[in-house]
């Protein structure tokens, strides 16, 4: 049972109050913000107590999500419905933030109205709510199709004849209503790498999660049949043909997903609600493959003047066709250092110590597959001496690969049954993310 909920920003301004029971004071805001701001570090407990007052809150899109109870309730059922609250906010406003929030403030209040009553959480699907919410979202650019710039799907430059622009899949889904009969579906398969490379250049951990996520702009679909790839196979079990393999070590689905037709074919069977819900979750751990994307070759020493130097050979593993964006490699330093000179590889590459986090961090805006990149840094740490070298590293590296999965698994066909009257269109997009890529050295 809750008793208010609340939406802050970043800095702590209101951006949406509810108070449903009026079982606490008008101060719990501030004091929830107090105790958040007062904590060391930038975890703090997601459940945190006052007098007789509990404060469960979530971080989505750069916002706290707050809910408070008096009672004895499982913080895991609030939190839940903290996370369903915040996907339901996105779906009908189409992203998560503190723009969108303070522009479709009276659209999320009346969600609120219909979700929560008296406390008690009623339902939280857009099948159910798409009946009773008629305030229609405030976008800050209205989305149109044809506004197609060089930038494509991630950021990664593409063609326009055959990707859909990034900010597609980020409209509210009451604007189906107005798109005159036009009906989409985005599916993304979505992969989280993590890495540990010893100083050795072996491979001590690999692992990757993915999940498979549709976003529904149909106001009605009866049906939909995903097929995956015909040799995926889950755990180590033999395999099914002769083409190349695709193998996951654990595999969950959406209870709305059928599977009759998977164990056989591949195929995912459901009917989609609108809006965004993840249909499928894997896992693979230790036997990627495909190589890591990266391998890094560094050298420390100190030069004649008692400086810190830092070479850096970055290498792309990836085949010439494939390019990561946004590659950031942060290079943690000795403590003390005052000042650092760099010479990089391209003009394009930037360069930033940060003294606060101890590190030096080389971005890199796209690399190719099959390229080497290079820096040296040069850092003034005085009192320089051999422990104090041993503080440089491990080496964390933050990129994003569009269009390819870490895995192999792709998306075979996308159908919807029956067929759909008037024009549609379906998007399937592949992204695989650096969750952890970690290389000591």
């Amino acid at each position: 049972m809750i008793s208010q909920l609340f939406i802050l920003s970043s800095k702590g301004d209101h951006l949406i109050y509810k108070d449903f029971r009026g079982e606490a004071g008008i101060d719990v805001v501030s004091v929830f913000y107090e105790k958040v701001t007062a904590l060391p570090g930038d975890q703090p407990p997601v459940v945190m107590s006052h007098k007789d007052l509990h404060y469960v809150h979530i971080r989505q899109g750069g916002l706290y999500w707050v809910a408070t109870t008096t009672q004895d309730s499982s913080p895991f059922t609030i939190i839940e419905f903290l996370n369903r609250l915040a996907a339901l906010v996105k779906d009908y406003c189409g992203s998560l933030s503190e723009k969108s929030v303070q522009m479709n403030f009276a659209l999320i209040y009346e969600l609120l109205d219909e979700v929560v009553d008296y406390g008690y959480v009623q339902t939280t699907s857009s099948d159910v709510l798409k009946n009773f919410i008629q305030t229609e979202a405030v976008s800050s650019k209205p989305f149109s199709l044809f506004d197609l710039s060089n930038v494509g799907l991630f950021g990664a430059e593409t063609q326009q004849s055959k990707v859909a622009p990034s900010s597609a899949a980020t409209r509210p889904i009451q604007s189906s209503r107005e798109q005159g009969g036009k009906s989409q579906i985005f599916v993304d398969v979505i992969e989280r790498l993590s890495v540990v490379i010893g100083s050795n250049g072996v491979v001590m951990k690999a692992d990757v999660e993915g999940e498979i996520r549709v976003k529904c702009y149909m106001p009605s679909c009866s049906e939909m049949r995903i097929g995956l790839n015909e040799e995926f196979s889950i755990g180590k079990s033999q395999l099914r043909g002769y083409g190349a393999a695709v193998r996951v070590d654990e595999c969950s689905f959406h209870q709305a997903v059928r599977l009759d037709e998977f164990d056989n074919h591949r195929i995912l069977r459901l009917c989609p609600s609108q809006g965004e819900q993840t249909v499928m979750q894997y896992q693979l751990s230790d036997d990627l493959p495909t190589p890591p994307p990266f391998r890094l070759f560094p050298t420390i020493e100190r030069d004649n003047g008692g400086r810190l130097l830092i070479y850096l050979k970055l290498r792309c593993d990836l085949p010439p066709k494939s390019a990561t964006i946004n590659v950031s490699v942060s290079v943690p330093v000795p403590k003390g250092c005052v000042s650092f000179s760099q010479e990089l590889s391209s003009p394009e590459q930037s360069c930033e110590l940060k003294p606060q986090n101890r590190s030096v961090v080389w971005t890199v805006p796209r690399c190719t597959g099959g390229t080497q990149l290079s820096a040296v840094f040069k850092l003034e740490v005085p009192g320089l001496s051999s422990a104090s070298m041993l503080e440089v590293g491990p080496v964390g590296l933050t990129f994003e690969l569009p269009k390819v999965t870490a895995t192999g698994l792709q998306i075979r066909f996308l159908r919807l049954s029956p067929v759909q009257p008037g024009p549609s269109q379906r998007w399937v997009r592949y992204v695989t993310h650096s969750d952890s890529y970690i290389v000591r050295i």
